[in-house]
């Protein structure tokens, strides 16, 4: 076939029909996209993306990720409020209502010019490994931007700010980039199963998002309610002793703060935090999960191995 004849029949070629995979992607784009918002300071510096969540009469409330709005915070010195952009590209101021930086995520209220259109969430644990997502967001400010992958592994733990694990995050290789922050990862049904999180740096493939779970709606009902997340807290740096023979593990203690909850109920530097009110500890993160909200002000007895001797504290944590 001559080139021109190539030329004139690709010119009168008809729409082709999607294959199963496209429609799925383009299903969940045509479903999700509307709900999805970037969030960013007038100026144009600093910011990410949200999900909208919810409607109250004139106002929306989307989540995001709490290194964005304190991202936007720390940019702010230069000026500009925060606002958020609808799909439509509408942009109106928006308020922080509040921020936990432990799980890495963030509730904002903005009252749109048009109704809003509001996701639908799902449920991380019905996920399995090789499950088709979709992100949604605005990488490096291109607005609106699909991409497409699997869920890669399931059970990650990454590290929050302050040190506590952000446990049974989703790994997806659905690429993710600075600005997709904030932004909704979901099924092949459209609902939101995760918020996307983190990259790491050098690495191609290798995204995380924050699941929808039993937690994320603990932490999403008390910013909304009291505009933070209370946990409690001992006082000791710590960082993890290996199993090791008949060592189960645990968190070593590294330094001990004055007038702390640690400090009072006899916990020393070169100590073993083995266990706390009356559940074991082999780790600090499993340490930093028995510190919720429900072990605020509660006298606990804190078991700690001395120099290979088992003693037991009484400790009060105190709210953090």
């Amino acid at each position: 076939m001559e080139i021109f004849e190539n030329l004139s029949a690709s010119s009168k070629l008809g729409s082709d029909a999607l294959d199963e995979y496209s429609q799925a992607v383009r299903a969940v784009t045509e479903k999700l996209e509307p709900a999805v918002i970037s969030v960013g300071l007038a100026n144009g510096r600093a910011g990410g993306s949200g999900v909208v969540l919810g409607t109250d009469g004139t106002t929306a409330t989307a989540v995001t990720n709490s290194h964005v709005v304190r991202g936007m915070r720390n940019a702010r010195r230069g000026g500009g409020d925060i606002r958020a952009i609808s799909s439509g590209g509408s942009s109106v101021s928006a308020e922080v209502l509040g921020d936990d930086a432990p799980s890495d995520l963030a509730v904002v209220r903005f009252e749109p010019e048009e109704e809003p259109v509001v996701a639908e969430l799902g449920e991380a644990k019905n996920l399995v490994v090789g499950q088709l997502v979709v992100a949604i967001g605005s990488p490096l400010g291109f607005q609106r931007t699909v991409t497409a992958g699997v869920v890669s592994a399931l059970g990650r733990s990454i590290r929050g700010e302050g040190g506590r694990p952000i446990e049974n995050v989703i790994q997806t290789d659905a690429a993710i980039n600075p600005g997709n922050s904030g932004g909704p990862l979901a099924d092949a049904s459209g609902r939101v199963i995760g918020i996307n999180t983190a990259i790491i740096g050098g690495a191609q493939g290798i995204g995380f998002a924050v699941p929808v779970s039993a937690t994320f709606r603990r932490v999403i009902f008390a910013l909304l309610t009291e505009g933070r997340v209370r946990r409690a807290h001992l006082g000791v740096g710590v960082v993890t002793r290996p199993r090791s023979g008949d060592f189960p593990g645990g968190a070593g203690v590294e330094n001990v703060a004055p007038n702390s909850p640690a400090e009072m109920a006899g916990v020393r530097p070169g100590d073993v935090i083995v266990g706390l009110g009356g559940k074991p500890v082999h780790s600090t993160d499993e340490l930093l999960n028995l510190l919720d909200e429900s072990a605020i002000d509660r006298r606990a007895t804190l078991e700690v191995v001395s120099n290979g001797r088992e003693r037991s504290l009484d400790v009060r944590p105190r709210e953090q």
